[in-house]
């Protein structure tokens, strides 16, 4: 019985290990398909867009679409980076609920 508590604690704590690991780095990408009728279905083929990634440290690193303008300087799209800023601030919310839950679940034990 003993054996199994271990074996069953060592477990859980290896799952939460590799959790903490994998939550160390937080990488966002926003990916796109140009919308017609051969391609809008195949979703394999969506090319990036723009990419953000946050180390649990504070380091951060966004790649942001940018286009020409008729006078030859790169501008930034600011449709397209405000549609990756919802889904960068979607998931740092998600990782923080879960890291919350992770660290509660430990308190309680």
């Amino acid at each position: 019985m003993a054996n199994e508590l271990e074996n069953a604690i060592k477990s859980a704590a290896s799952a939460v290990a590799q959790y903490v690991k994998d939550a160390a780095v937080l990488t966002v990408e926003t990916k796109f398909i140009e919308a017609g009728k051969d391609t809008f279905d195949d979703f394999d083929k969506a090319l990036p867009l723009a990419r953000t990634v946050i180390r649990l440290d504070g380091d951060c690193e966004t790649i942001a679409p940018l286009r020409k303008t008729e006078a030859g300087s790169m501008e930034v799209d600011t449709g397209l980076l405000e549609l990756h800023q919802v889904n960068v601030n979607t998931a740092i919310e998600y990782r923080a609920r879960i890291l919350n839950s992770l660290l509660a679940t430990i308190v309680r034990r």
